[in-house]
């Protein structure tokens, strides 16, 4: 690590590193005292020291003075020496859980926050007594190892964010999972149901419950299922003929409207969820039993989603009007531009949603 003459002043210019992080130690300070500087500029105090080399994080700069960090540092080093010194595994993984999801991911879409807590509290519950600094790599990769293919890779994908959190908050030095990758590659779906499997999926659907209910919805819709079960009437506006989902339920974090046609699934009470008195979580026994009575095989919810885009497209939708339905981002009108035009192309919205009833419609009367 490099050594400079840490003052009020020169900390301002240190100069940060392309990527991660850089210490600069200071040397008229107590020894393993620096100042953190990551690839954002964002500067911070930190202490290494111990046979362990531990790491704790001391303050802010810009908010803690150069002289109190100091200060705090020969503490820590003294009472090290007394056999007294401040250990960051005191916080235990539940703690740090705890915080994290109150104080970092309720920035999240409100599916994404319950999804974090179910799988940090489902999947880890067995270290939540345990300090965090004691849990190691290869404990983590074993819990991670029991759980199939896309639960594993969620499961990855949470831990590590929280601890990668939990390291700027100074509750542990390093990540334990640095360097590490998801346990399974991702593989791209391209399944798109056919119209005689369509065909039979509405068929079936009204007679399958809420599940059933849900699953038309998103073939008419060609929506996520995370906005299908937060769904509420009061998001219909039945003179506009539209449905509108908040901000905090949509990825991007901004609301988005489409126009709804003329099926019976839309007419819905105005108070309260759509489907059902509070938010459905039985898909996988639900799935399967739709499958088994739809004799169909190998598509997920998600499929729907694409079922539909190539539905509209077959219909010479032009693209951007599928984006603008599906809520994509990487359209043909991005920027300003889709500041100034959100409720553009509504009636071409509208059209298409319609057209693709009336297909729909068509598999249900032949």
């Amino acid at each position: 690590m490099p050594k400079a003459v840490l003052t009020e002043l020169t900390i301002r210019h240190l100069e940060a590193p392309v990527r991660g992080q850089r210490i600069f130690l200071d040397k008229n300070g107590p020894t393993g005292f620096g100042v953190r500087v990551t690839e954002h500029a964002a500067r911070s105090y930190v202490l290494t020291y111990g046979a362990d080399r531990k790491r704790v994080k001391l303050g802010d700069v810009g908010i803690v003075k150069l002289a109190e960090a100091r200060a705090k540092a020969k503490d820590i080093l003294a009472k090290q020496q007394l056999g007294q010194a401040e250990d960051e595994s005191s916080v235990s993984f539940a703690e740090a859980r705890e915080k994290y999801l109150s104080l970092h991911c309720t920035q999240n879409k409100y599916s994404t926050q319950r999804e974090t807590e179910r799988l940090l509290k489902r999947h880890f519950s067995t270290f939540d007594e345990k300090p965090l600094s004691k849990i190691g790599r290869l404990e983590i990769a074993d819990t991670i190892d029991a759980l199939k293919r896309s639960e594993a890779n969620h499961a990855f994908t949470a831990v590590k964010a929280m601890l990668r959190w939990c390291v700027g908050r100074g509750y542990i030095a390093h990540d334990p999972l640095e360097g590490a990758r998801k346990p399974y590659r991702p593989v791209a779906r391209e399944r798109v149901l056919s119209d005689e499997e369509l065909k039979r999926v509405v068929r079936v659907a009204p007679t399958q419950g809420v599940y059933g209910q849900i699953v038309l919805f998103l073939v008419h819709t060609g929506q996520r299922r995370g906005q299908a079960v937060h769904l509420e009437g009061c998001f219909f506006d039945r003179d506009a003929r539209t449905i509108t989902w908040p901000g905090p339920l949509m990825k991007g974090n901004r609301s988005h409207t489409i126009p709804y046609g003329d099926a019976e699934l839309y007419r819905v009470n105005d108070e309260g969820l759509v489907f059902g008195a509070k938010p459905f979580t039985r898909w996988s026994d639900s799935h399967r039993r739709f499958l088994e009575a739809s004799e169909t095989e190998g598509w997920t919810l998600h499929d729907l989603r694409r079922t539909f885009a190539t539905g509209l497209a077959k219909l010479g939708t032009s693209p951007h009007i599928i984006e603008r339905i599906l809520d994509h981002k990487s359209g043909q009108i991005s920027g300003v531009a889709a500041i100034y035009n959100r409720f553009s192309y509504l009636e071409e919205m509208r059209a298409a949603v319609l057209a693709w009833e009336e297909q729909l419609r068509k598999f249900t009367t032949k």
